[in-house]
């Protein structure tokens, strides 16, 4: 049961890490232009931390759930494997979808009342 709540653990903080470095460098790419370069960064790294924070809660409670198919170790292997990546999935689409609205509002043009 140790093992496998080590490869748990491994794999989901595995990907967990590697969706906030992509949020990361989504900010710091979409911070290239001029005008959304501070936005753009400042948003990334407040969303990433987010994400993590959140992201991390997600993959213990999966985690705290193994014990339950205690019988079936492949399974329940399996099953909070793909969980934690569905919400962690979810999670990055989310926070993509943020980062983005936030540089489109700050990119468009201010309207003035007439």
């Amino acid at each position: 049961m140790l093992f496998l709540t080590l490869t748990y653990i491994a794999i989901a903080a595995g990907g967990l890490i590697t969706l906030a470095l992509m949020i990361l460098k989504i900010g710091h790419m979409i911070g290239d232009c001029p005008k959304s370069k501070a936005a753009a960064r400042a948003t990334a790294v407040t969303i990433t931390t987010g994400f993590a924070a959140i992201g991390a809660g997600g993959v213990i409670l999966i985690g705290a759930v193994l014990p339950i198919l205690r019988d079936e170790p492949l399974a329940a292997l399996m099953l909070a494997l793909g969980f934690a990546a569905l919400c962690l999935g979810l999670g990055f689409t989310h926070a993509v979808a943020t980062l983005r609205a936030v540089v489109s509002d700050v990119m468009a043009p201010a309207v003035r009342p007439a």
